[in-house]
């Protein structure tokens, strides 16, 4: 299979050690009618160091097998609103603490 990087959004976490699944969607035009629908497919996800977490934007690329049905892996994490949200809350404190 040749080399194949989709983008996502982590929808499931934590229930597996080293899993995530990621939602890709794409947009499919009907042959008769010409409407655009969108098509969503979903993808088991190795994540060695467990560091996804829910609603992150990830680049996946597929590799070979890691079991039965994870046949992807974590390449990189484009967006991440839990971390965000950790440092927006960081910042806050010590502006809060500077402000003291």
């Amino acid at each position: 299979m040749p080399p194949l990087a989709l983008r996502g959004i982590v929808t499931k976490v934590g229930f597996m050690d080293k899993t995530a699944t990621v939602v890709v969607s794409r947009w499919a035009v009907h042959k008769l009618t010409g409407k655009r629908t969108e098509r969503t497919k979903k993808y088991l996800t190795h994540d060695a160091d467990n560091k996804l977490r829910k609603d992150d934007l990830v680049v996946i690329r597929n590799c070979p097998p890691v079991s039965k049905l994870k046949r992807f892996k974590l390449e990189t994490v484009l967006h991440s609103p839990e971390v965000e949200r950790e440092l927006q809350r960081a910042r806050q404190a010590k502006q809060d603490e500077s402000q003291q």
